[in-house]
């Protein structure tokens, strides 16, 4: 009876184990999905681009997204804090501030 129980807790156990989703692309980040129908500017080709009520012109001015990021036309990102970085083919940026990955047509991961 023992070992039946052992056996039974045995397999419990590592069905649960089993069970487990493993990400590893975005481990310890929030991943959200965006609809690219949403106003946003984004990099493609070596180009900014803005979308705007769903459509798609080139960048042509310095924007200021809501959370105080300026995005300049070559890519180049200013946090309020001071922080750059630079925008990389596929990257896309919502007006709040936001940034993620082009993952697919219609969708962005944040």
């Amino acid at each position: 009876m023992k070992k039946v129980l052992i056996l039974i807790t045995a397999l419990t156990i590592s069905s649960g184990v089993f069970a487990q989703e493993h990400k590893m692309e975005g481990m310890g980040k929030k991943e959200q999905k965006m609809d690219m129908k949403k106003d946003h500017v984004m990099m493609m080709d070596g180009k900014m681009k803005m979308v705007k009520n769903g459509k798609e012109m080139p960048m042509n001015k310095e924007m200021t997204m809501g959370n105080g990021t300026k995005v300049m036309i070559d890519g180049m990102c200013t946090k309020k804090d001071g922080t750059r970085m630079t925008m990389k083919n596929g990257d896309m940026m919502d007006m709040g501030g936001k940034i993620g990955k082009m993952v697919k047509k219609g969708k962005m991961k944040m």
